[in-house]
This record gives C-alpha cells, structure tokens and sequence, in this order.
C-alpha cells in the first residue's frame, strides 16, 4: 500500500499522524510525506545576476529558500514519528515550492498512491486557519485516488473502532466496503452499513421498489446483507442500518448518535437514476463531519 501523507506543521496535520494509529493500516506500507512551501522560488542565477539583483529581489528569495528548509525540515520530522509508530513502514519525505494543493495533486498523478491523507485544516498564509474547502478540499475534488480527512479522537489506538459505511449500491460505495474490509482493525471494532432512502430504490437497471413506508424496508436490508456479512468475514461486527431523509444529513446524524470513529463513503453515488459527483453527498460529509473521513475511489 502507498501513502501520500500532506504536513505542514499544523494541529490537523499532527492530528493527521496521529490518526493513522486507528485507520486499520496494514504493515506493509510505503509513505512520502510532503510538507510545501507555498512560495515562488526562482531558479539560482549566476555571480553576475545576483551582484545585480535589487535588495527587494534577493529578500525575497531569501525568504522563499528559507520556507522550504522549513518545510523539509517539517516533513522530517513527520517521517521521523511515523516511523517510530510504525518500524516496518517504508517512509521518506520531500518538500517543494509551490501552491500545495496542485503539488500534492501532481504528485499523486505520478507516484499513484492508493491512499492520501490529510488534516482537515491546515496553516493559512495569514497565520489563521483554512477551513476544508481550500487546499483539502481541492486535494479531495481532483485527486485520482482515495482521500482520508483526519480528525482528532479521544480514544487509544487499540480501541475498538466503530465505522459508518454510506451504501447505495454505486461502484464507489461498494469499494467503500471493499476497502474497510481489507484493513487489520482492533477485536471488537464495528461496523454500520448505512443506507439512505427516499421513496424509490432501483434494483438494477429496470426493478424499483417502494421504500416510503419503513415496513418496505426489510427489502432495503436483503440488498444490504450481503456488504454486512462480508464485513463480518472479515472479523467486524455488523449490521445494515437504514434511514430516511438528505443521504448527507443522514449519514452526519448517524455518526454523532452512533459514535463513529470514522465515515468511508465512496466518492461518487447513485440518487434514485442520477449520478453524484463528488460536491454533493461524499463533499458535504467531509467537511461537516465531527470524525475522520475516508473519501473512496476505486
């Protein structure tokens, strides 16, 4: 498995390494860590071109140099603690000058990691916050792969984790399922297969079903079973939840009352015959959630 791991130095983002301690991670994993200096560094001149170049200029790219041996020094460290966590993980780090969400981007498209992860917030160029919707958010909306939006947890790493998975019969939601069941989770941990419903479901490509009155909905839960008893093949607790209402709110509500630890949704969906682009149901619950995120793509 290849991790690309964004850090720069923030609370989210050493909340980030942290909760990789409760992602079910196996132990065979290759890691970049990428810390990004969000500056324009120009490319090194010759004895000439500096003896010339205005104070202004050379200032600045003075500070430009210094941020990005700030950022490899960041990106270090963070390779340094993810290796004392985890001694069998392959890990190196790298930092680059540039817009940090398009480096990450680019690096994903070459290096091809299956997984990235992020904090959900992360340092503004003003010293403030950026709230999901800059730099995650974009990451989230253009990357090729699966993205995990790290929040923090109170509990120990080898608590027992509870999951929420959102299904809706879609590609993406099945590898939702696919992918919960191919991590190492702690004996005990649990998950919820969570099913939204409206008043149609389609079966297929030609059967519908009514679904409106709830004594419909143990059809909802035989379309369901089979994702939940493959979650309990691969040692989980399970069993199919069903709800009815906006998927977003619903899944949201679910994990605060049920107390998930984590929320795997498949980057895109199916809503009655039409397609979610990711924006809808897979957006509005990473950047409300008040748990981690895991975004799936197959």
């Amino acid at each position: 498995m290849k991790i690309l791991i964004a850090y720069d130095g923030s609370e989210c983002a050493v909340t980030a390494l942290d909760d990789l301690k409760r992602a079910g991670l196996p132990g065979d994993v290759e890691v970049l860590v990428m810390s990004m200096a969000d500056v324009f560094l120009p490319p090194p001149g010759d004895e000439v071109e500096t003896a010339y170049m205005p104070d202004a200029v050379r200032r600045g790219r003075e500070l430009a140099q210094h941020q990005l041996v700030e950022a490899a020094a960041a990106a270090k460290q963070a390779s340094e603690q993810i290796k004392s966590l985890f001694p069998g993980w392959q890990v190196r780090s790298e930092a680059l000058a540039d817009s940090p969400a398009w480096a990450l981007i680019r690096t994903a498209d070459q290096w091809h990691p299956d997984l990235i992860v992020m904090g959900a917030r992360g340092h503004s160029v003003f010293g403030g916050r950026l709230i999901l919707g800059s730099i995650s958010q974009r990451v989230l909306y253009e990357a090729k792969c699966s993205v995990r939006i790290a929040r923090a947890s109170t509990k120990i790493a080898n608590d027992p984790v509870r999951i929420l998975i959102g299904v809706d019969q879609s590609s993406d939601a099945n590898a939702a399922v696919d992918a919960v069941c191919g991590r190492h989770w702690p004996k005990g941990s649990e998950a919820g297969v969570l099913a939204v419903v409206d008043t149609v479901m389609a079966i297929g490509s030609m059967k519908w079903i009514e679904v409106d009155d709830e004594k419909n909905w143990d059809q909802v839960r035989e379309i369901f079973e089979p994702a939940a008893e493959k979650l309990r093949r691969a040692g989980l607790h399970a069993e199919v939840l069903i709800r009815r209402g906006n998927p977003a709110d619903e899944i949201l509500e679910e994990a605060n009352t049920w107390g998930a630890d984590c929320i795997f949704v498949g980057a895109k969906g199916i809503r009655g015959i039409d397609r979610l682009l990711l924006g809808s149901v897979s957006s509005a619950v990473s950047a409300r959630a008040h748990c981690s995120v895991e975004v799936v793509r197959r």
